[in-house]
């Protein structure tokens, strides 16, 4: 149920930017959220990076945590509202 309610507040929020969000059954309490961008420019799309996985990350996340990195890969431009915190530039 919980992961149910994580794809949907993602559709709402990405609704524009999402192509698909999936939920495959797992076993063990696997909980990984995976985000891809999209290629504009008529090359292949990168490929998918791992946001969240709750053996790496300790738990679930905070709603609005999850919200900016899945932002931060397929819309980092996108304002998420009042609870917004945008990635810090990439120091490499």
């Amino acid at each position: 149920m919980r992961a149910a309610w994580y794809a949907q507040e993602l559709l709402t929020t990405f609704h524009r930017e999402v192509d698909e969000v999936a939920l495959r059954p797992g076993t063990g309490g696997v909980f990984v959220v995976e985000a891809q961008a999209s290629s504009f420019d008529g090359h292949a799309a990168p490929a998918p990076v791992v946001v969240w996985d709750r053996g790496r990350d300790g738990g679930f996340p905070e709603v609005t945590e999850l919200k900016r990195r899945v932002r931060d890969v397929i819309a980092p431009g996108k304002p998420l509202g009042h609870s917004d915190v945008a990635a810090p530039p990439d120091a490499g």
